[in-house]
């Protein structure tokens, strides 16, 4: 039960970081990183960007208590929740 709330928060975690993320470029606190998906679509890297700096964060916190097994375990599978709900809900998508 512990293990999977850990999943759990660290998902909620997650996909709060991909949001934020992907909606910096609108108040123009960071430079866009960007790739053009269609003649008038946009796909913002922003989100995806902090997401992957968050997950490296959680293993070397992970990997400074001696858990990095258990700590690999459960920030990929919150990763890898993250992103399909992220990207299925299209937060990273922009229309021009």
């Amino acid at each position: 039960m512990k293990r999977i709330l850990i999943i759990f928060f660290q998902f909620l975690l997650m996909l709060v970081v991909f949001l934020v993320g992907s909606f910096l470029p609108v108040f123009h606190i960071l430079p866009l990183w960007s790739v053009t998906t269609s003649p008038s679509g946009l796909f913002v890297l922003d989100g995806v960007y902090l997401l992957i700096f968050l997950y490296i964060l959680l293993l070397a916190i992970g990997a400074a208590r001696r858990r990095f097994p258990r700590a690999a375990i459960n920030s990929t599978i919150a990763l890898v929740l993250a992103l399909i709900i992220g990207l299925a809900s299209k937060f990273p998508f922009r229309s021009l």
